[in-house]
């Protein structure tokens, strides 16, 4: 119950959200609008209890004009496995809110007509944030599953380029068939604006990461040897980084009786400590950067 009184001191209603209520009231879309919103509202509340049981820091829960968005600490430092949970947590609330619906078909304020309304807000809902476009939670999800495969930096600047894309050739699609769904183009327009800060501060979140990996706040147990060459920069060794594990950097072309190993910890010592500028991977294992 502490979790939940906790997240509802949270909530927070944007300005224009009450205007939506009100043009809802006055053209007769009461229900409508309260049923997206009550559902909106769940799936958001899906995120920040699971948020807040893992320990992290929900900042708002907030109700925007066309949906809901659930602020939490940034995920450069949290482990992959609390990500994927926090993330589909909303989407799980959609599986048992058709009951809820259900049995309110037994009351005098609930009719056929508003279950299957229900049903069918509930399901679009799923769908969309299921779809793999940034921020949504299938966006979220693809991002978690790149930066398995690939370097942080190029995990999550491929989220956001597949996004756009994603974004751009969906709503071609929608414009074709229901070009008249001024819904969904101001959505993806809120989608497009997040899109395009997110690319903005890219630089600062993969600063948060480097600095995330250097406190040493995400315990990866695995290590991954990976070969490079000696000539490369310190900061492009950087963006080699992954989030999934740790890297040992095994330098090619050098003798096999000379020490050819570097751990990442070297190169994230090296650049915090500032002696990275022109720096290259040869020169951190021969000593001239420490």
């Amino acid at each position: 119950m502490a979790i939940i009184r906790h997240l509802f001191l949270k909530i927070r209603i944007h300005p224009v959200f009450w205007i939506v209520v009100g043009i809802g009231l006055f053209t007769g879309h009461f229900w409508e609008v309260s049923t997206i919103v009550f559902i909106v509202f769940i799936h958001e509340c899906g995120h920040g209890i699971s948020a807040l049981i893992f320990g992290w820091r929900v900042e708002s829960i907030q109700l925007l004009p066309f949906g809901g968005v659930a602020k939490v600490d940034n995920h450069v430092d949290k482990p992959a496995y609390q990500e994927f949970i926090v993330t589909i947590s909303g989407p799980i609330q959609h599986l048992w809110l058709p009951l809820v619906s259900y049995l309110m078909l037994k009351t005098d304020v609930w009719n056929p007509e508003n279950h299957q309304l229900f049903l069918y807000y509930n399901k679009m809902i799923l769908l969309f944030n299921l779809l793999p476009i940034w921020p949504l939670d299938g966006g979220k999800i693809l991002r978690i599953i790149l930066q398995n495969y690939l370097p942080f930096m190029k995990a999550y600047t491929w989220t956001l380029l597949l996004s756009c894309l994603q974004l751009g050739c969906l709503s071609v699609v929608v414009l074709l068939n229901f070009p008249f769904t001024l819904n969904y183009f101001v959505i993806s327009g809120f989608i497009l604006i997040s899109i395009y800060r997110d690319w903005i501060e890219r630089r600062f979140i993969f600063i948060r990461f480097l600095l995330s990996k250097w406190n040493n706040t995400v315990k990866v147990k695995k290590v991954q040897t990976r070969y490079i060459q000696g000539n490369l920069s310190i900061v492009k060794a950087l963006h080699l980084l992954y989030k999934s594990s740790q890297s040992r950097y095994r330098i090619t072309g050098i003798s096999h009786n000379t020490i050819n190993e570097i751990d990442e910890r070297d190169i994230l010592n090296a650049y915090f400590n500032g002696q990275y500028n022109g720096k290259t991977l040869n020169d951190l294992k021969n000593g001239v950067v420490t």
